[in-house]
């Protein structure tokens, strides 16, 4: 598990690799099932990652990875399961940050399926105005990229703009796209 968390960033796939090693030692334990999820995840084998994250969820009755679980099956083509995820009870009880995850998972399933403005009201929420948030530049982001593929190209703009002063890692692109769109 220490290699998964020591390569995640760095070179996916070596991190999937370990992850699935700790699954298989460890196939009982929710950490290690969840640790393997993950790591596929970042490496882009979303079958995988689903797997592993469901059994996890099946452990543990942890929610929290409800997002990125809805979010696999928006990579494995799926984005109606990955809606019908975002309106299941479990939604409920997700905390402030994984809500907010599940919320851009479901715009961007609803940008899958070419419903731009559903992507749009997706996202508008009163956390757009929050600024000291962990969560609060993806979600400005994202709602800056739902507005510009909507064809909202001023909107857009304004938003790329407000998620670039939160941006102060250079995270995201916002700054420049705040210029361009």
């Amino acid at each position: 598990l220490v290699c998964v968390n020591l390569f995640i960033d760095s070179d996916p796939q070596r991190a999937h690799l370990h992850g699935m090693a700790a699954a298989h030692h460890a196939g009982r334990l929710a950490v290690a099932r969840e640790s393997a999820g993950y790591a596929a995840y970042r490496a882009g084998k979303y079958e995988i990652a689903l797997r592993e994250l469901r059994a996890a969820h099946r452990i543990s009755g942890d929610v929290s990875i409800w997002p990125v679980m809805a979010d696999c099956e928006r990579g494995l083509g799926r984005p109606l399961k990955a809606l019908e995820m975002a309106g299941s009870p479990e939604v409920s009880r997700l905390e402030k940050p994984e809500e907010i995850e599940m919320r851009i998972v479901a715009a961007g399933a609803r940008k899958d399926l070419g419903q731009l403005d559903a992507a749009v009201i997706t996202l508008t929420c009163k956390e757009l105005k929050t600024e000291n948030a962990d969560w609060s530049v993806r979600l400005r982001y994202a709602y800056a990229d739902a507005l510009e593929a909507a064809g909202r190209t001023k909107e857009a703009r304004e938003w790329f703009a407000k998620c670039a002063q939160l941006d102060r890692d250079g995270s995201t692109d916002a700054l420049e796209r705040s210029q361009t769109s």
